[in-house]
C-alpha cells in the first residue's frame, strides 16, 4: 500500500459517517479518490431514491480525500464550499463517487466530483450528480 493510500485509508477509517452509510474506498491515486456505496433503504427518501444528503456526503468525501492526496504532510483538509447538481434520481444497486483535484495550491484545492449509479455488476452506469468543491488545507492536530 502506498503512502498516499495509507494516509487516505487511515483518515477514511476514522469517519463514522462513511461507516454509517456503508461506504468503502474503491481507489486512491494521486489527485483522485473513488468511494463506493451500496443501495440501502435506510438511506432512501420518500420516493425510494437514495437521499440527496447521502449522495452529497459520498461525493464531498471523495473530493476531500482527493484533495488530501495533494496536501502537504502534517496537513488535513476541510471543505470550504461546494456546489452540487443532481442530474437524475439516485436509483441503482451501487454508487461510485469520483473526486478529482483540478487545481491544488498551498492552501486551497479545487475539485470536481461525479456520482455514478450502477444497476448491476457490469460497467454500465448513469451519472446522477456533479459537484465542484473548494477544499482547504488545515494544520493537522
Amino acid at each position: 500500500m502506498s503512502d498516499i493510500h495509507q494516509r487516505i485509508s487511515a483518515s477514511f477509517d476514522a469517519q463514522g459517517l462513511m461507516k454509517t452509510i456503508g461506504a468503502k474506498l474503491a481507489s486512491v491515486t494521486d489527485g483522485e479518490v473513488q468511494i463506493e456505496m451500496p443501495f440501502s433503504t435506510a438511506l432512501s427518501q420518500q420516493h425510494g431514491y437514495v437521499h440527496a444528503g447521502a449522495v452529497t456526503s459520498l461525493v464531498d468525501s471523495a473530493c476531500g480525500y482527493a484533495a488530501l492526496t495533494k496536501a502537504p504532510q502534517g496537513f488535513e483538509v476541510v471543505t470550504a464550499e461546494f456546489k452540487i447538481n443532481f442530474v437524475r434520481p439516485a436509483l441503482g444497486e451501487r454508487f461510485l463517487a469520483i473526486g478529482r483535484v483540478q487545481s491544488a495550491g498551498k492552501l486551497l484545492a479545487v475539485c470536481t466530483g461525479e456520482v455514478r449509479a450502477f444497476t448491476g455488476d457490469g460497467p454500465d452506469y448513469k451519472v446522477i450528480a456533479l459537484m465542484q468543491a473548494t477544499v482547504v488545507n488545515v494544520q493537522g492536530r
